[in-house]
């Protein structure tokens, strides 16, 4: 027996060898396509943050006065708090939807693969159809009350959330089953025989081993409500708007993803200097929420 399993480790070193011979064939084109396509990108963005530039060739470094500006524009900070609000009623309502949606449809209903492709399949339409055809839909029923969703910032704000709230719910549907389906059978069993009710079943046994689950579809509902934007620009372009007494405007549905590039579109001198800074704000706020969600998630999850 000893020798058998010294020749096996012998051949499975062997077999390595070629393997690791050939890695950065398959690993170089990769590399370097991740290191042109973004590496490179993202640290000549951060460099751009610090310059006043209309192209690239002519940056002027300036300091950190295109972060000032950032933090002193109104509509900046306002699409901010607009842009948290969102996240957090998004995040909420579409992950106990998912999760309730999967939990039904994983209890041997009939029809359940028919209801799990048609809640997917919103996932497959792309953010500005979506956002066309919810506006027409959403002005087909205010219309009847002599409004628009571009009229009334309620309106642009809950009309956002039931978009992409039917879009997302399908696809974290998905993700909520298949947590669903991991959880043992004798962990279910052994609730079942100690007379614990479903709801009890639910909360002490189900929910902790889906955890797992529910880090992913947190982690992602949180980065998409944050990063949203097509959406936000085909159903209401961030109006309606109200102007301040300097004349300067500010859109009421403005999210920071489409604040950063109305920015940047900008006629002023600094415009693309000042919106560059403002990605770079985005990118360390994103990151440092979905680090401190998956840290508080991770930490609750259970070790099978």
């Amino acid at each position: 027996m000893k020798r058998k399993r010294d020749n096996s480790s012998v051949n499975g070193n062997l077999l390595r060898k070629p393997i690791r011979r050939w890695f950065p064939l398959f690993m170089g084109p990769m590399v370097a396509a991740f290191c042109i396509g973004f590496v490179w990108p993202f640290l000549q963005g951060i460099y751009l943050s610090f310059c006043q530039f209309k192209i690239t060739k002519n940056a002027k470094w300036v300091g950190l006065e295109n972060y000032i500006r950032a933090f002193q524009d109104q509509s900046f900070t306002r699409a901010f708090w607009y842009t948290a609000l969102f996240t957090i009623v998004t995040v909420v309502l579409i992950n106990v939807l998912a999760f309730a949606v999967a939990y039904a449809l994983t209890q041997k209903m009939k029809g359940a693969n028919l209801f799990r492709t048609v809640f997917f399949m919103p996932n497959l339409i792309g953010g500005i159809v979506l956002g066309y055809i919810w506006s027409m839909i959403f002005d087909g029923i205010l219309s009847k009350m002599n409004t628009s969703i571009l009229l009334e910032t309620k309106y642009g704000f809950w009309g956002l959330v039931i978009l992409l709230c039917w879009q997302q719910i399908g696809y974290m549907m998905i993700i909520y089953i298949a947590g669903l389906q991991a959880v043992p059978e004798d962990m279910l069993e052994a609730a079942r025989i100690d007379g614990a009710t479903k709801w009890q079943t639910l909360w002490k046994v189900t929910i902790p081993n889906v955890m797992p689950s529910i880090t992913i579809c947190m982690f992602l509902t949180l980065t998409n409500g944050f990063k949203l934007y097509d959406q936000n620009l085909a159903l209401t372009d961030g109006l309606p708007f109200i102007i301040n007494p300097d004349g300067s405007t500010i859109k009421t549905t403005e999210m920071l993803a489409l604040n950063i590039v109305s920015t940047f579109n900008g006629s002023g001198l600094h415009s693309r200097g000042t919106a560059q800074a403002k990605a770079v704000l985005f990118f360390i706020l994103v990151a440092a929420m979905g680090l401190i969600q998956l840290r508080a998630t991770r930490s609750k999850e259970v070790q099978q």
